[in-house]
């Protein structure tokens, strides 16, 4: 665990000067919930894969079966990374989270500020291109979930679009920007 300083764009709720987020296998972000509703779907199409090889998934499923898979790999073989059900994504720069809040306010996702987060916990810079669209077989899934943990390099016409994990103690050390109810 360390300390150092990053950068949040705030989508769900306001977040307030001071404020104390908690991630670690007790506490837990949105990305789990929505996984966790799908669970039993997840836990179907893993039993009985025949049943869903002509069904077209909905894009919630393909994300719980990633998602599944990236916490499986990652409790077996990077227990000390941030889960990704249990972490704050974060930039390590403003004009980084300048260009995610751009982005997120473009597609309809509510966006209220960017703030300064203090870190007192694990981080984890992976690759958001190495985030795959889960299938049925859960050992593709397995595969590429551990191609995600060991971020390794891109081909040259595949630049990587980084993604930085947190979790542990998180703290709002400065509010820098408010958008409103966008």
């Amino acid at each position: 665990m360390s300390i150092f300083y990053a950068f949040h764009v705030v989508t769900e709720h306001r977040m307030y000067l001071g404020q104390h987020i908690i991630f670690d296998e007790n506490h837990h972000n949105g990305v789990y919930k929505r996984v966790m509703d799908k669970l039993p779907v997840v836990n179907d199409i893993y039993a009985h894969p025949d049943k869903y090889t002509e069904k077209e998934l909905d894009y919630p499923t393909i994300v719980a079966l990633r998602e599944l898979a990236l916490e499986e790999v990652r409790v077996k073989k990077y227990p000390s990374y941030p889960s990704r059900m249990a972490c704050l994504y974060v930039s390590n720069d403003l004009q980084t989270a300048l260009d995610w809040a751009e982005y997120f306010i473009k597609i309809g996702r509510p966006t209220f500020q960017i703030v300064k987060i203090k870190v007192n916990g694990n981080i984890f810079t992976g690759d958001a291109v190495k985030c795959f669209d889960a299938t049925i077989d859960k050992s593709s899934n397995l595969i590429m979930a551990e191609r995600y943990w060991r971020n390794e390099d891109n081909s040259p016409d595949e630049p990587p679009i980084n993604e930085i994990l947190v979790s542990g103690d998180l703290e709002v050390a400065e509010i820098l920007k408010e958008y409103g109810n966008t």
